[in-house]
């Protein structure tokens, strides 16, 4: 308990950093997108190699594989979840794709990743990566596809196709081409030299801080004025933050998985919604500033919801 209450206050704190330094006037411009690449193409890969190649052989690695079928389900499972609540409760047909993409999909990497190293340490970034293979393959097919359909709804054009070679293109971002390349790697049971493993370590060191950094800003961007709880927002806070916890939970509960994966994993699921949704939203001419608003919300509510699943998810298993 006490470990995970230090850990928060780590979270906060740099969070809270980038905030403070936001209102400022220093991330302006093109700041926050250079601060979302480097970590995304630079610092991360960095550190998936290192910490891969550092800390497994080929047994070790094949033996969590089998894992990577509950992220999967998790997201599919909340994702028909999340279609089904929108007709239900009304949500306008121009909307009801990127409400499921929020409502089932989380951030796992600039505020999971961090989050998980910051409580269990090392040892949880191979559950951490396997949970991240899974979002970011449903969020390149079903969620680019609900999000392209709510595009395709609201300017009358044509319907978008689930697969596609954008998508494929999107979908072999560099944290995942460099998590492939580890596994190589390591299945080849190759090692590289010390001065390419200590280069890696000092730039995936970056990682934790320019995520929080990133998510600081993001917060200190919300308008506040727009911020409202309609019925959607409560049933999507409700879906990041309850119930997409609590299908992992389910699923893993009575399984033969390590204890670690399955609390990486529910905290996988309890993060806010992916930061890319807004961006996607106005490439694909889909209500950008609905998704912004759910972005915004969730991010807001998480700096809540993360300090309580860190304190207590230790407890769940």
């Amino acid at each position: 308990m006490f470990s995970a209450l230090q850990s928060v206050l780590s979270v906060i704190i740099m969070i809270g950093l980038g905030f403070i330094l936001a209102k400022r006037g220093w991330f302006e411009g093109k700041a926050p997108a250079l601060i979302s690449r480097l970590v995304v193409s630079v610092a991360l890969p960095a550190y998936m190699i290192n910490n891969l190649l550092g800390g497994y052989d080929r047994q070790g690695l094949l033996s969590m594989l089998p894992g990577l079928g509950v992220p999967f389900v998790t997201m599919i499972s909340g994702f028909i979840l999340a279609s089904l609540l929108a007709v239900l409760i009304r949500i306008p047909k121009g909307r009801r794709g990127t409400f499921a993409s929020m409502f089932s999909l989380s951030n796992s990497i600039f505020i999971g990743l961090p989050v998980n190293m910051l409580l269990f340490g090392d040892e949880s970034l191979p559950f951490v990566l396997l949970y991240y293979i899974a979002n970011t393959t449903c969020f390149w097919t079903i969620g680019t596809f609900g999000i392209a359909n709510d595009g395709a709804l609201l300017s009358s054009g044509p319907k978008p196709s689930l697969f596609s070679l954008s998508g494929l293109k999107r979908l072999l971002s560099p944290p995942l081409v460099a998590f492939i390349v580890a596994v190589l790697l390591i299945l080849l049971e190759i090692r590289l030299p010390k001065w390419v493993m200590d280069t890696t370590r000092y730039l995936g060191n970056m990682t934790t801080p320019m995520s929080m950094l990133f998510v600081g800003i993001v917060v200190a961007r919300v308008d506040w004025k727009k911020l409202r709880f309609g019925l959607d927002m409560l049933v999507l806070v409700a879906g990041r933050f309850v119930f997409t916890p609590l299908i992992v939970f389910l699923l893993v509960k009575g399984g033969d998985f390590p204890v670690l994966m399955k609390q990486v994993f529910v905290i996988q699921a309890a993060m806010p919604a992916m930061t890319q949704t807004p961006i996607l939203a106005e490439a694909y001419k889909a209500d950008s500033e609905y998704a912004g608003l759910g972005t915004s919300l969730t991010t807001l509510l998480s700096l809540v919801s993360i300090p309580v699943y860190m304190a207590f998810v230790g407890k769940m298993f």
